[in-house]
């Protein structure tokens, strides 16, 4: 599992994350999350703020991005609430790095539908391209964990990659999804099974067939 461990504070991190502020566009949004609750409940926007500074860190460093300590010390000042509490949302949600990541964030789901679909392959197709459990690759290209059940178990292995899952993998295709990521290419997401839309059976539905192309009112049918 990754690790959940916050990386340690040092000068070096105060020095570079110290200041840290959200920029023009995510203040917006995180006003906007604010908003959304009554009065004595804008905390609730926690995990909409930690978020929003992840994603501001990712794009300053050109990584998925990460959620330093100063980082995390800034959410809670914005919503007035003590940091071991932004701490404990954070250290429970695996959205959450704690560490810093690399450009692309594969996290390869082990649980026992994707095992027994051969995640372990996917492993192993992740290995071969130099990636370890709980490192990023010398390149700063790839950050691999394992995780647990991400919710694709009809269309197991599955692996997600920063925002993306993509499902029905075998070794090969998700090396053709790494090796265009690697590339600057955009891999279609979701199923990679050939002729599969999302998780319908393999040839086809076979109830509710005319769902597939258009909102078919069965209602009169029945």
């Amino acid at each position: 599992m990754a690790d959940r461990h916050p990386e340690p504070d040092s000068p070096e991190l105060r020095a570079r994350w110290g200041q840290f502020a959200f920029s023009k566009p995510w203040e917006a949004k995180a006003k906007q999350a604010i908003a959304r609750y009554p009065d004595g409940r804008q905390r609730s926007a926690v995990m909409a703020l930690l978020d929003y500074a992840q994603r501001q860190v990712g794009e300053e460093t050109s990584t998925q991005g990460w959620l330093p300590l100063p980082v995390m010390e800034y959410v809670a000042r914005q919503l007035d609430m003590p940091v071991i509490r932004v701490l404990e949302v954070a250290s429970f949600y695996m959205m959450y790095n704690l560490v810093p990541v690399g450009k692309f964030h594969v996290q390869v789901c082990g649980t026992t539908p994707c095992m027994l679909r051969g995640s372990d392959d996917l492993f192993a197709a992740c290995k071969a391209r130099g990636m370890h459990k709980g490192h990023t690759t010398d390149d700063g290209l790839w950050t691999l964990n394992e995780v647990e059940c991400m919710g694709n178990c009809a269309s197991a292995p599955m692996v997600q990659i920063n925002d993306d899952n993509y499902e029905d993998l075998t070794a090969e295709r998700l090396d053709a999804v790494l090796d265009a990521l690697a590339v600057g290419k955009t891999p279609k997401a979701g199923t990679q099974e050939p002729g599969r839309h999302t998780v319908e059976p393999l040839g086809g539905p076979t109830s509710l067939a005319a769902m597939v192309s258009a909102n078919h009112d069965y209602r009169k049918e029945w």
